[in-house]
């Protein structure tokens, strides 16, 4: 994609995306998602879900770009707003080196700004991160009714791995099994991780469900999202795995 320095109204599909923008340049985001929760107090326009916008609303708003994830958006949804004269980037994010990459793109080739400091600050607190004194084997849910675990290639997994957590499906054909719960017990995992997104695992909901592992419950923003969260990312969740023992 070819440098846009002209790019001056851009609508966001992704919560990560939109902070990594309005962190980066305030005034360039018309539109976000009704999941926009970072920044706080983000005045533009709500144009729906991520997998529900609303394309003539997002149309309605005359982006210079559009925002977009391969897994959060529907592909129909982009095709509208492709239809509708909309320029569409699309984002694959699969593991931490691919957010590096397409962050640069949306940030720097994609809406036509400096590269900012805080990705600098997130790559360099990734690459010196000292390698985990030991590795540990963990189911990691996503949901719960029905069970949905990380399988393989996710952009998560990865995170845990550089944090010496091995996703015990990381081998699993789909990216997001359904696991019944009695086959997530069966597993040779000696922890298990629990993100408060998508689904909201608290302490009173979801460690009952493993009584026999240590239970690690970690900020989903810090584990899946890409943006500036990432450079303290490293040491958020390496408090929150520390302590499940």
């Amino acid at each position: 994609m070819t440098r846009h320095s002209g790019v001056r109204r851009v609508v966001s599909l992704v919560p990560s995306l939109t902070e990594a923008v309005a962190v980066s340049a305030p005034g360039l985001l018309v539109g976000v998602t009704d999941w926009c929760s970072h920044p706080a107090g983000l005045a533009a326009a709500r144009i729906g879900g991520t997998k529900n916008p609303d394309t003539a609303g997002v149309a309605a708003l005359a982006p210079d770009l559009v925002l977009a994830n391969e897994e959060e958006n529907r592909p129909q949804d982009l095709d509208a707003l492709r239809a509708a004269g909309i320029e569409v980037l699309v984002t694959e994010v699969r593991s931490l080196d691919q957010a590096f990459g397409e962050l640069h793109r949306v940030l720097v080739d994609g809406c036509g700004l400096p590269r900012p400091g805080w990705l600098d600050a997130a790559e360099a607190a990734w690459r010196d991160l000292p390698p985990p004194r030991a590795e540990r084997a963990a189911v990691v849910p996503v949901w719960r009714r029905p069970w949905m675990v990380l399988g393989r290639d996710t952009f998560a997994g990865d995170l845990l791995a550089r944090l010496g957590v091995r996703n015990v499906h990381a081998d699993h054909p789909d990216r997001y099994p359904r696991i019944p719960l009695d086959a997530l017990h069966a597993c040779p995992a000696d922890l298990v991780v629990l993100p408060d997104e998508p689904y909201r695992f608290t302490a009173g909901d979801g460690p009952e469900a493993f009584p026999a592992l240590p239970a690690a419950l970690v900020s989903g923003r810090h584990l899946t999202w890409y943006g500036p969260s990432l450079a303290e990312a490293p040491a958020v969740l390496a408090g929150a795995l520390a302590a499940a023992r």
